[in-house]
């Protein structure tokens, strides 16, 4: 795999990442809410004007265009599993900014990631 597709496919699974902690701090700053018929409107207002969630939807949008530039670089069969590291990303993020629990068992599973995608990006 070349420098500049393994640069799409990772620039890829981090604006992705960085999706999902905006969506999680947005999320946080809402906080729990029962979605209702009645209160439907007003929380899609709020959940719209939350900057954080702005931000990861952002991220999504350009996320994608990367994405299909990656895609027509790199067979599907070897960048789809790329998408893992994100999994390791978010672990780790998510105990360093949210306090998330990050036990032995997560641990092994994140090298035991870290390994298949070793793996494959040797393929």
């Amino acid at each position: 795999m070349s420098t500049v597709s393994f640069g799409l496919i990772l620039s890829g699974v981090l604006l992705n990442a960085a999706a999902q902690l905006l969506l999680k701090a947005g999320a946080n700053k809402v906080g729990a809410f029962a979605f209702t018929l009645d209160n439907a409107v007003p929380m899609a207002i709020r959940l719209v004007l939350q900057p954080s969630i702005l931000a990861g939807l952002a991220c999504y949008a350009v996320s994608v265009v990367v994405w299909v530039m990656a895609l027509t670089r790199v067979p599907v069969s070897i960048a789809y599993p790329m998408l893992s590291i994100g999994y390791v990303v978010n672990a780790l993020l998510a105990w360093w900014l949210f306090g998330e629990a990050l036990g032995g068992q997560k641990m092994l599973a994140i090298l035991i990631i870290l390994f298949g995608v070793w793996l494959l990006a040797r393929s």
